[in-house]
């Protein structure tokens, strides 16, 4: 689990000063990390009974849709406001450097 941290790169004041953003792109290059990491989130829903993975933008949709392969399931996105075509839920938040919002279809889930 240490390497898997130390293979995730830190960068300084990105987006902006005093917020330390951790660069992930070290750890998708690297296969056998990546693997690893889909692995050790894989393991813990084995023996759930998982549906869907909701993948969170950007970075969620890479591991949520390996993560959702893995545990032989569907995957759902949740994006930025504006960028899915069908009706949506809104939800904002905040965050070290200001306020956003993030969107996911009415029906992307179902009861």
């Amino acid at each position: 689990m240490d390497k898997l941290k130390e293979i995730i790169r830190d960068i300084d004041d990105f987006p902006k000063a005093g917020i330390i953003f951790k660069d992930i792109t070290t750890l998708l290059a690297d296969a056998t990390s990546f693997q690893r990491v889909i692995d050790l989130m894989g393991h813990r829903y084995l023996d759930k009974q998982i549906d869907l993975v909701v993948g969170i933008e950007a970075r969620g949709f890479l591991t949520g849709a390996a993560l959702a392969y893995k545990l032989n399931t569907g995957v759902v996105l949740v994006r930025k406001p504006g960028k899915l075509p069908n009706k949506t839920f809104q939800e904002q938040y905040t965050l070290e450097y200001g306020t956003d919002a993030l969107e996911i279809h009415q029906d992307a889930i179902k009861p």
